[in-house]
């Protein structure tokens, strides 16, 4: 086919007068697409996942830590890419990204802002608990420098505490809030369990939020945070909602929806891709993120996901448990058509692609 004979995509065209290319400029592009084209009959899922698959073999088993910050590593490498692609609904170290509006963006009220986010426990405000045998209840030392810092009063701490506890009784005297079971026979194992579930009562601040580090990125500051609660977050006044992200890709699509979820994947492996000093095209990411999305939801590509949908059952037998497949197969009379490449390479018979492709142009079967 004659270059010159090629049509470019409206995104395409709209993007180059957009920025005022010159024609000269424009025609090269042109070529630079033409050229990027896939040939029809090319096989792009093997091509994507040796490109992928090759570079992945040296990839290293690391995690990155944020320096002054206790508990707040990001899992990178190997472990992050295979819990992307696996499609795990339970990633090991959720982390968001909070772009902020001016002028907090420029600084302004940033460490307020910061500890207004993350999510406060009892525990950590809290000086000392202790029991006290003889009357059977707990007491609560309050930090309050700590609470001065957070913005937490004492009847905030009170009314937290009773509406997370059940049947007890709260009053303050001086720095101690004294906690008593309603319940009239009380054990000592039950004030010590009191105890400790006291010691995880939700306070104040965004509930998965465990770390927050305020940083300076370019121009301007933004909020890294450990934990993520990306619907929350958003409803912030203070919050860029265009540019605030989450590194977790089933709350990105339950917010924003499968479209946003597919842009992540992409980003995501590419990230930890490029930190690792490979090069893969941006392409071979992006079909593997279209498999992963192209139902309307998240699938992994496992044997329980993205394997699982195919219509073959010689290609879902050639992954994992083929007996199981086979069997089931069997048992609904399944039929298969021999249409992809894995199970004409099983049967030893020529594969539907490149010059195994003739049906594109002709009719060769009566």
């Amino acid at each position: 086919m004659d270059k010159n004979d090629i049509d470019m995509p409206l995104k395409l065209k709209d993007e180059l007068k957009d920025k005022k290319v010159s024609e000269s400029n424009s025609k090269k592009v042109m070529y630079e697409y033409h050229d990027a084209l896939i040939d029809p009959g090319e096989s792009v899922g093997i091509i994507a996942a040796e490109s992928i698959g090759e570079p992945g073999t040296q990839m290293t088993l690391n995690t990155f830590h944020f320096a002054g910050v206790a508990e707040m590593n990001v899992t990178m490498g190997l472990p992050r890419i295979i819990e992307i692609l696996d499609g795990r609904k339970e990633i090991s170290t959720p982390m968001m990204e909070i772009y902020l509006e001016k002028p907090h963006n420029q600084g302004k009220d940033i460490l307020k802002l910061a500890s207004s986010i993350k999510e406060t426990l009892l525990s950590e405000i809290v000086s000392e608990f202790s029991i006290n045998i003889a009357d059977l209840t707990v007491e609560i030392r309050l930090d309050r420098e700590k609470m001065k810092t957070a913005g937490i009063t004492s009847k905030t701490v009170e009314n937290a505490v009773s509406k997370s506890v059940k049947k007890i009784n709260i009053k303050e005297k001086d720095d101690l809030v004294i906690v008593k079971s309603k319940e009239k026979e009380g054990s000592l194992n039950e004030i010590y369990r009191l105890k400790e579930k006291l010691k995880t009562v939700y306070i104040a601040g965004i509930k998965g939020i465990k770390q927050i580090l305020p940083v300076k990125r370019g121009e301007e500051f933004i909020i890294i945070t450990a934990g993520s609660n990306f619907k929350d977050v958003l409803e912030l006044d203070f919050v860029d909602k265009s540019r605030t992200t989450t590194n977790d890709v089933y709350e990105t699509a339950s917010v924003l929806g499968i479209e946003a979820a597919r842009q992540l994947i992409i980003s995501e492996v590419y990230k930890v891709i490029e930190r690792q000093g490979l090069n893969v095209d941006i392409r071979h990411i992006m079909l593997v993120a279209d498999t992963m999305c192209n139902n309307g939801l998240i699938e992994g590509i496992t044997r329980y996901g993205v394997v699982s949908k195919k219509s073959s059952v010689l290609a879902k037998a050639s992954f994992e448990t083929p007996i199981k497949h086979i069997v089931n197969s069997s048992l609904i009379g399944e039929v298969d058509l021999l249409t992809s490449v894995v199970e004409n390479v099983m049967l030893n018979q020529p594969v539907p692609i490149g010059t195994g492709l003739p049906d594109l142009v002709t009719k060769v079967r009566k």
